[in-house]
């Protein structure tokens, strides 16, 4: 009886670990493109540049060798993000910022309805 309970917590744990990795993932790469939208631009600029230069030495496959630089460079910063952030332990449902992926809505106040004078006095 205990070596299935075991190897149900190893199971329920291990997709835990999946689940929170692959939500860091998204999360991250969603940041990446929406917040850091100007580092992307500066990253495409640079690849340009790269590009152009390499094209002297690499005249078939500069544009392509920079793309995938550029690209992978990218995919790893995000999953290795993802990787320590899950491995710390560190839960999505656990940071502040996060409150938009699980659902969670911050009310600034809570609503005033012109009616409320007349029917906030009745009692159900």
């Amino acid at each position: 009886m205990e070596l299935t309970s075991r190897e149900g917590l190893a199971k329920t744990y291990s997709l835990a670990m999946v689940k929170s990795f692959l939500i860091w993932t998204f999360t991250l790469g969603v940041c990446l493109l929406v917040v850091g939208f100007p580092l992307i631009v500066l990253m495409v600029t640079i690849g340009v540049m790269m590009a152009i230069t390499l094209q002297a030495v690499l005249p078939m496959s500069a544009v392509l060798l920079v793309t995938g630089i550029l690209v992978g460079a990218n995919v790893l910063v995000v999953v290795l993000g993802a990787g320590i952030l899950t491995l710390k332990g560190i839960r999505p449902q656990e940071v502040s910022w996060l409150s938009w992926l699980h659902g969670e809505a911050n009310v600034l106040h809570t609503p005033v309805f012109a009616a409320c004078p007349l029917t906030c006095d009745i009692q159900k």
